[in-house]
């Protein structure tokens, strides 16, 4: 799995919206990659209802989270309607199938999806991570623990700047 101090390289995904998301376009930012396995599951839905509860916080730290599966967009927007998200972007990572989580080491090939992650990545066009932790499947990612994450390393400090 990409760890500390790796560059994440420029990628592009299709939002749940179908429209094309490209990381250069918000190097303004730091990026929060919260890969899930699979929509329409119950952790994986907790998991992204956790960002959305806490979109105020992600935009005052400069945060943009993302969340991210092997899933098709066009099961991500229906999937993104029924959890109520309205303000957090989900991404679609399915042709190349899982071609991000692969080269982030997160693909997990015997099963064909993502293993579950939380990626934080440090603004600008030498974006690089800062913080990563993996989960098993089961686990719900400790919110709390990612927004000590991020008010670490993207609370004004230089890493996020």
């Amino acid at each position: 799995m990409i760890g500390p101090g790796e560059h994440l390289e420029r990628f592009v995904l299709k939002t749940h919206l179908g429209v094309d998301l490209d990381s250069a376009e918000h190097a303004d930012k730091c990026l929060l990659l919260s890969f899930h396995p699979l929509a329409w599951t119950s952790v994986c839905g907790a998991q992204m209802k956790g960002l959305e509860d806490n979109m105020s916080f992600f935009d005052s730290r400069g945060v943009l989270p993302l969340g991210i599966s092997v899933d098709a967009h066009t099961a991500k927007k229906p999937w993104a309607e029924h959890l109520g998200l309205e303000k957090l972007t989900l991404l679609s990572d399915f042709w190349p199938h899982g071609g991000l989580a692969q080269r982030l080491g997160l693909f997990i090939e015997e099963k064909g999806i993502s293993g579950r992650a939380n990626v934080l990545v440090t603004r600008g066009p030498g974006a690089k991570v800062v913080w990563a932790r993996q989960y098993d499947i089961p686990q719900l990612p400790d919110i709390e623990e990612v927004m000590a994450a991020i008010g670490t390393f993207c609370g004004g400090c230089c890493c996020c700047r």
